[in-house]
């Protein structure tokens, strides 16, 4: 069995004083939860005071987004080695956001994860369709392009540890959640790809996040399915009480 994964996203919400204080309560109520890996993604200006709460806990630390390339003249970016350096374990690449308003392309999210892993931070690489593209019933063509473009010329031991997280757009944000069904078959096609693409021991190690309006009340439903390895938590992860429990239902399901 793969061993879940529950990653918040806070984008672009929580300024130091109240990031501080939502990690303080998640470590008080969530660090003993063993059978979880659980990670946070605060914003750039808080990742370094957030380390060091975190120094010596079960949680883990995500940066929003990462750059290519090692440094040089690209304002408002962030350097692989600056985020080595405070000590970001996972970083989320590729994101539906990233990709609306700020060009993000599968060229790009392929770049950030080869930088990404040359600097020893793990790839939470997400994918997923519009609504257009799901009303028209083109999924599999899209995860299928994006899956191909994104992990192109990559080795089945870096795909292998990385994190993957479906996330269908029309559900980010929106109150709208894929039904467990649904989730599971994109999941499952991703598995598919994965084998196909580098081998059946990388598609059994890879582990695939749902995300989209994830809540306590479908984590289990989602998270039972069996191909569906932990949950990429966007709104939910900005209040302790709903994010703990997200944590507590997906560690009840490894009992």
């Amino acid at each position: 069995m793969r061993r879940p994964i529950i990653a918040g996203n806070w984008k672009m919400n929580n300024a130091l004083a109240a990031a501080r204080d939502l990690v303080r309560g998640l470590l008080e109520q969530a660090d003993d939860i063993s059978e979880v890996d659980k990670v946070i993604a605060p914003p750039f200006t808080a990742l370094l005071s957030i380390k060091e709460i975190l120094r010596g806990s079960s949680i883990k630390l995500a940066a929003q987004n990462i750059h290519y390339e090692e440094k040089g003249a690209f304002t408002g970016e962030i350097a692989p080695a600056m985020l080595e350096e405070i000590g970001c374990d996972y970083v989320i690449i590729g994101h539906s956001e990233r990709r609306a308003y700020y060009n993000e392309t599968n060229e790009t999210v392929n770049k950030k994860i080869f930088s990404a892993l040359k600097h020893g931070i793990i790839p939470i690489v997400c994918v997923g369709e519009t609504e257009n593209e799901w009303e028209r019933g083109v999924t599999r063509e899209v995860i299928t392009n994006q899956v191909a473009g994104c992990f192109a010329d990559l080795s089945k031991e870096e795909v292998a540890k990385m994190i993957i997280a479906y996330e269908p757009i029309w559900a980010i944000g929106t109150g709208k959640t894929a039904t467990p069904e649904q989730a599971q078959e994109v999941h499952t096609q991703i598995r598919e790809l994965i084998a196909r693409g580098f081998g059946s021991e990388a598609a059994s190690l890879v582990r695939i996040q749902y995300g989209g309006s994830v809540k306590p009340e479908n984590t289990a439903a989602l998270l039972s399915q069996p191909d569906i390895d932990g949950a990429l938590v966007g709104g939910a992860s900005l209040q302790i009480d709903s994010f703990v429990e997200i944590i507590r239902e997906t560690a009840r399901l490894t009992v």
